[in-house]
């Protein structure tokens, strides 16, 4: 008897090369947060050792080991100081406005913009404690959030958290929650790992859970 088309195994071969292109797609989303500022700072560290350690060499006679490495920090320091002022924020402003009509490459800096940004909030406010998991619709169902602040709640003297869950994939914008202490769960993630979730909408992140 012939079999049906619902019947009919997949190939092999088609099963395989779905395997390689599902995960060489997770790694390279994995691998974007990372290379991107990596690939900008060994330009610049290619460029400050090969053409700034030489010319210093040769005006001031000062060369050292290490010297590259100083003087990109210093480099790395000013860069800092202007991107924090306006005309620095106009500036990036600018280059974002030409970067994004660029079909790849406007694509990639908005991922590197949106993971650089709610990192460098994290450092500076300190708005994200820990990652946590809160119950979504059901008890079975679980959403990512963090912890932002807790509080105590008078008639039953039960500690309370408020958690903010961010909406993919930008953890900028979100909705925040006071939910008893109680049913929070610890996945024992990095907030670094559960950002990296959220950005890339659960394709890459964490692989257990505690």
């Amino acid at each position: 008897m012939k079999a049906t088309p619902q019947q009919r195994p997949i190939p092999r071969m088609p099963r395989f090369v779905a395997h390689l292109r599902k995960f060489i797609i997770r790694g390279t989303l994995a691998l974007i947060p990372i290379a991107l500022p990596a690939f900008a700072i060994y330009l610049l560290y290619d460029f400050i050792d090969r053409r700034i350690v030489v010319l210093v060499d040769r005006t001031l006679g000062v060369n050292f080991p290490g010297l590259g490495i100083v003087l990109l920090l210093v480099v790395l320091y000013l860069v800092g100081l202007v991107a924090s002022n306006i005309f620095g924020r106009r500036l990036l402003g600018s280059l974002e406005q030409l970067t994004e009509h660029i079909p790849v490459i406007g694509t990639i800096y908005r991922m590197g913009k949106q993971l650089s940004g709610t990192l460098m909030q994290t450092q500076d406010r300190n708005l994200f404690r820990r990652p946590v998991l809160i119950p979504y619709t059901n008890p079975s169902t679980w959403q990512i959030g963090f912890v932002t602040g807790s509080m105590r709640e008078e008639s039953s003297g039960e500690e309370l958290y408020k958690v903010f869950v961010p909406t993919p994939p930008n953890p900028a914008t979100g909705f925040v929650y006071v939910v008893k202490a109680s049913i929070v769960r610890d996945p024992g993630w990095t907030v670094e790992e559960a950002i990296q979730c959220i950005l890339s909408g659960g394709l890459i992140g964490p692989d257990r859970i505690l």
